[in-house]
């Protein structure tokens, strides 16, 4: 199996399950006891905090670890807006944001939130006139991603932040930065944001860790209530083996980061290369996308019957986001960008450190002979 589903999760590297296995194993200690097992334990998740502190350019108070970008999200969000309720009661999302960010801000609706969704233009980017435009003296917080998780799209999130901070320095910025952590050098400070979220399976870490940003002095509700631990971000006892599996895979990526990022793309612009000569192929990433993702699509083919055919000849690609699998809407991020129909033909083909150029020209062979095949059905029946 070729797997090209890297923006969904990736595997795990080999230094990040060998340090799981010590705290899986016989280093057991509960983080937050005093003996030396937990002890042990709490150095593995103070030596994961402060690197991450370090590679994202802030304190490692400000950091939480969470069971994954969800969690850092709905925390981020409803941690920010319930701090400051009643008097701020005005929350600012954009149409291409992931569904946890989505999904999460339509809930606050339930908590008398009023929302306002900023759109974007044909290639997934948000104005940030548009979202200055739709502030109000009540907005608590805006939610704007980093990097778009199916199309791969670069937000202008510093330039954002700054001109929300210049019209009102009380509204909360929010950046979902699972996409971004991969393939982007990212210092928190010169973004400007307030809140942060962050995935550990996204980097070649395991599922289910994540971490939450949380600048110094920000208004925040904690939602977990009933321990001390993490600076009372969020309350319970940490994931010792996942932090330590995330850490390692991230130490692994930022120490060959620019190699890292070059392979990538190499990857994606050999693979639009293969296939922008298909009959009918057209390309939904734009130009300056990050490296790790290409959206594309073959006109006249659906993209579920494309992506079974796919799976049976031996390559893994998807739609668009993992948390939508099965679903028979088509991308609420490509409709934004007014690409209804594409929607329903488009794939996303992702892209990590694993994969080789040589799984490029197989999986692109394949495209072509599905493609060519998918064509003559369709055009014969």
């Amino acid at each position: 199996m070729i797997y090209l589903d890297n923006a969904a999760t990736t595997p795990l590297l080999p230094a990040a399950r060998a340090a799981m296995d010590r705290y899986l194993g016989d280093a057991y200690g509960n983080p937050s006891s005093l003996h030396r097992p937990g002890r042990e334990a709490r150095q593995a998740v103070e030596e994961a905090r402060r690197f991450f502190a370090d590679w994202l350019g802030v304190s490692p108070r400000d950091l939480a670890f969470t069971s994954g970008g969800t969690e850092s999200n709905n925390l981020a969000l409803y941690g920010a807006y319930l701090a400051q309720r009643p008097n701020r009661t005005h929350v600012v999302t954009t149409a291409v944001e992931h569904h946890a960010v989505l999904e999460a801000v339509d809930r606050l609706r339930l908590l008398g939130a009023d929302v306002t969704v900023v759109p974007v233009d044909s290639e997934g980017r948000v104005d940030p006139d548009d979202v200055v435009r739709a502030l109000r003296p009540d907005t608590a917080l805006v939610s704007v991603m980093l990097v778009n998780n199916e199309v791969g799209t670069v937000e202008p999130v510093a330039e954002i932040v700054r001109r929300i901070k210049d019209v009102d320095p009380g509204i909360l910025v929010h950046s979902d930065m699972v996409q971004a952590l991969p393939v982007m050098r990212l210092s928190l400070k010169d973004l400007g944001v307030d809140l942060a979220s962050f995935s550990a399976h996204k980097v070649h870490g395991p599922k289910g860790v994540g971490l939450l940003y949380v600048r110094s002095g920000t208004p925040f509700v904690a939602l977990a209530a009933g321990g001390e631990q993490q600076h009372r971000l969020r309350a319970g006892t940490e994931p010792v083996a996942g932090i330590a599996g995330f850490h390692a895979a991230m130490a692994e990526i930022a120490e060959h980061f620019d190699a890292h990022a070059a392979h990538l793309a190499a990857l994606r612009d050999a693979m639009w290369r293969a296939i922008e000569s298909l009959d009918g192929a057209y390309r939904n990433s734009p130009a300056d996308a990050v490296p790790s993702i290409l959206n594309v699509g073959f006109r006249g083919i659906r993209n579920d019957i494309l992506l079974m055919r796919l799976d049976l000849e031996g390559v893994a690609a998807s739609a668009g986001a993992a948390c939508s699998a099965g679903s028979l809407e088509p991308s609420h991020v490509l409709r934004a960008m007014g690409r209804a129909r594409e929607a329903r033909e488009s794939i996303r083909l992702s892209f990590a450190w694993q994969n080789t150029m040589e799984e490029i020209g197989e999986s692109a062979a394949v495209l072509s002979k599905v493609v060519g095949s998918l064509r003559s059905r369709f055009t014969n029946s």
